[in-house]
């Protein structure tokens, strides 16, 4: 394990998990990662090798065949994993989101239905909330679910679901306005839908109506598959909202947010802690002026901003899982963290790009995918813009003057 971004008050268990994981990322992605970026090419063997060693399961209860971890724990591993290829992160991350939903606020029958076979990764979650008009503004939800006797039928279009192609269950927010009176705020008027369909692309052989047009030609954060999806009159038994009750999908996606920006904050540390590997190893190979440039003070002070950036980002996104682990509200710290790990990912990847001069600018260098990846996580689960309105909201909350 490096010096950097250590972890106090871990259990033994936690700590063989995490070295499992940081085996598996060594051995496992780091040298194919780059390769089958270029190529976008899904990561089908290490989605595999991530289903024996049960990561699709971690936070699962073990009642329901998984290992019952916590936030933390969950946490912690996408880092490690971010840190050999953020793509692999992003696979389990809705799939993460998705479960934790259900364990969250799932009937029983939904429980006992979907949590053991994701735990086994035979059933792999989406999370669809965007639409090509959206944007940050959840309220503006325009797909609907009208009730239809046992049923709903579902119409609109859905964007950036990553996993849209490769995921057989897709947890969906949409509007139902049924029994609301008019002028009733949006957001309790949004139903969770858990849509079962099967994986690939163009019309949906199980469920009518249900098109994932294809893949989404991206920057970076290539392999895994980002997509759109189109709903057209689908039909849904009412079994399938989650939780059983219409109007309760907004607070349930914005708890499975909560999850997915202590995530994207991992994801930033682990990108940011592989960058900086980068670029203090080349800086003590490259020479220039008759030594090599780490030795150089210019070098070394940069060396020393990313490594207290990667430092101070891996501690507040260990508050925020800490805090929801204990029960807490954590949309504050969560906030805090998605924003400050992502934009100091950002900067500790771009200066070791800089370390890396020239080369960095050639695909034969890993850099090169980082510096393609991280801007991401500057939009992903919430743009900075809305954290920093997420922060200064519930700074307001707690520093309310009185009288």
């Amino acid at each position: 394990m490096s010096r950097l971004a250590q972890t106090d008050g871990l259990t033994d268990i936690q700590r063989e998990i995490l070295s499992t994981v940081r085996t598996f990322v060594d051995k496992e992605i780091l040298p194919v990662a780059t390769e089958l970026e270029h190529k976008d090419e899904y990561p089908t063997e290490i989605v595999e090798g991530l289903k024996e060693l049960g990561i699709f399961g971690l936070m699962i209860p073990e009642e329901y065949g998984g290992l019952g971890e916590s936030l933390l724990t969950y946490a912690l591993t996408v880092e490690e994993i971010a840190r050999g290829w953020m793509s692999v992160s992003g696979i389990i991350n809705t799939h993460f989101i998705v479960a934790y939903m259900i364990k969250q606020h799932g009937t029983q029958e939904q429980k006992d239905h979907f949590l053991p076979r994701m735990a086994a990764g035979e059933v792999r979650g989406a999370f669809s909330m965007s639409e090509p008009e959206l944007g940050s503004d959840v309220s503006a939800i325009r797909t609907k679910g009208v009730r239809d006797g046992d049923d709903y039928v579902i119409n609109g279009q859905k964007m950036w679901l990553t996993n849209g192609g490769s995921a057989n269950l897709v947890a969906v927010l949409c509007r139902t306005d049924e029994g609301q009176p008019e002028g009733t705020a949006p957001h309790k008027s949004m139903t969770t839908f858990l849509i079962e369909k099967e994986p690939g692309f163009g019309p949906n052989p199980t469920v009518p109506g249900l098109t994932i047009p294809g893949k989404i030609e991206k920057m970076g954060y290539k392999g895994v598959d980002t997509t759109e999806m189109i709903l057209q009159d689908v039909r849904i038994p009412s079994n399938r909202v989650l939780g059983g009750d219409s109007g309760r999908g907004f607070y349930q996606m914005m708890d499975g947010v909560e999850v997915g920006r202590v995530n994207v904050a991992a994801r930033g540390c682990g990108v940011a802690q592989r960058a900086f590997e980068l670029g203090v190893s080349y800086a003590q190979q490259r020479q220039t002026f008759g030594k090599p440039i780490a030795q150089h003070q210019a070098i070394q002070f940069k060396l020393a901003e990313m490594a207290t950036k990667v430092e101070a980002a891996h501690q507040m996104m260990v508050n925020a899982a800490r805090k929801k682990d204990s029960g807490q509200r954590n949309d504050l710290e969560a906030g805090m963290a998605k924003y400050l790990a992502a934009e100091y990912c950002k900067e500790v990847v771009e200066d070791a790009f800089r370390i890396h001069g020239g080369y960095g600018f050639s695909k034969e260098y890993e850099i090169e995918r980082l510096y393609r990846e991280a801007p991401m996580l500057l939009i992903g689960e919430g743009t900075a813009e809305i954290q920093k309105m997420i922060i200064g909201r519930r700074l307001l909350e707690e520093y309310r003057l009185q009288g």
